[in-house]
C-alpha cells in the first residue's frame, strides 16, 4: 500500500499514515541578460575589490562557495593554473549559463586570460547583486498530521481512582 504501512502487534492490526513535511517556496528573480557590472568596474564595490587585491584566494574561495561549488575549488589553480586558469574559466562560464547572461566561451577565455582577479571580482559582484534582487514567496502549506489509528482494539474503561502503592520518585 503506497503511503501506508501495516503493523501486526499481538494479532491486532494497526494502520498508520506516513507524515511528509513539505516546505514550498517559489523564487522570483529579475530577468538580467547582461553582467550586473563590467569586468573593470571595481569601484562599484570597493570591499570586493580590496578583498580581491589583498587576499585573492579568500575572495575566490568565498565566491566559489556562494555559487554552490566546493570551497577549495579555486585552490586547484595554484597547481594547474598557467596562462589560462581552468577553474576561473569554468566558474565564469557556469555562472553565465546559470544566470542566462549573454556571452560565449570565447569571451570568457579572453577575459580570464587578461585579468583573472577582475573576473573573480565581477563574479562576486554578480552573486551579491543576484542575492539582493531575490524575492522569496512562501506559499502556505496546510500540513495534516495523522495520528496512528488502531482498529479492532478492545475498549477498556480507565480507572481514575487508581493510586500507586508506593510514592513515585520525582527524580525519575
Amino acid at each position: 500500500m503506497s503511503g501506508f504501512f501495516l503493523c501486526v502487534f499481538s494479532g491486532q492490526f494497526m494502520m498508520a499514515h506516513q507524515t511528509v513535511n513539505v516546505q514550498s517556496a517559489m523564487v522570483v528573480t529579475t530577468n538580467m541578460t547582461q553582467w550586473s557590472s563590467g569586468v573593470c568596474d571595481c569601484c562599484e564595490d570597493i570591499g570586493i575589490c580590496c578583498c580581491g587585491l589583498w587576499c585573492p584566494y579568500c575572495l575566490m574561495c568565498k565566491t566559489s562557495e556562494e555559487f554552490g561549488e566546493c570551497l577549495c575549488l579555486p585552490l586547484l589553480e595554484i597547481c594547474f593554473g598557467g596562462i589560462l586558469h581552468p577553474v576561473t574559466l569554468a566558474m565564469r562560464s557556469s555562472m553565465r549559463e546559470r544566470f542566462h547572461i549573454k556571452g560565449s566561451i570565447q569571451d570568457d577565455c579572453c577575459v580570464v586570460a587578461c585579468c583573472t582577479m577582475c573576473v573573480w571580482c565581477q563574479m562576486a559582484r554578480e552573486l551579491k547583486t543576484r542575492r539582493q534582487s531575490l524575492v522569496v514567496i512562501n506559499t502556505a502549506v496546510n500540513m495534516v498530521h495523522h495520528q496512528p489509528q488502531a482498529f479492532n482494539q478492545p475498549t477498556q474503561a480507565i480507572d481514575t481512582s487508581y493510586q500507586p502503592l508506593h510514592p513515585v520518585n520525582p527524580a525519575y
